[in-house]
């Protein structure tokens, strides 16, 4: 058995590339356009997996947008997807001057939560050990749902 990818539904294809690929730093593999179905699916990997993802050996995101309007409820009934991050205090900083909230700050040097644009949670992990504690993010408290 080998893990292939996690599925995620999307509304917004601009804003979800904004979000994954801009903002949080995932790299499009691949992306295949489906008119008869109306659909369009788009395959991001971690930077550190593109290479092996490219050769279908490392795990993908599959953003599946439909053309035709339909509300997703309750992202948080996904679970959430986790980033191991070489520096999370950095990553948290760049996505909060991008506008993302930052839902469970990185009070701990080790984890925290921010959510897509469709609400599905993500969980960012330090890598190695967990960073000494330090402002902003050891006083910020909670923010909203994740």
């Amino acid at each position: 058995m080998q893990y292939l990818h996690a599925m995620v539904r999307i509304r917004d294809l601009d804003a979800s590339l904004d979000f994954y690929c801009s903002k949080l730093g995932l790299v499009e593999i691949s992306r295949q356009e489906n008119e008869k179905g109306r659909f369009t699916l788009v395959f991001l990997a971690a930077p550190g997996d593109a290479d092996r993802a490219r050769e279908k050996m490392s795990p993908l995101i599959e953003l599946t947008y439909n053309w035709d309007a339909e509300e997703y409820t309750g992202g948080r009934n996904f679970g959430h997807l986790a980033f191991r991050v070489d520096d999370i205090y950095a990553l948290c900083a760049r996505l909060m001057h991008a506008g993302v909230v930052i839902n469970r700050p990185p009070r701990d040097g080790h984890m925290a939560f921010v959510r897509s644009p469709d609400g599905v949670s993500i969980e960012l992990l330090q890598k190695g050990e967990r960073l000494k504690p330090e402002e902003p993010w050891a006083s910020m408290p909670n923010t909203g749902a994740w």
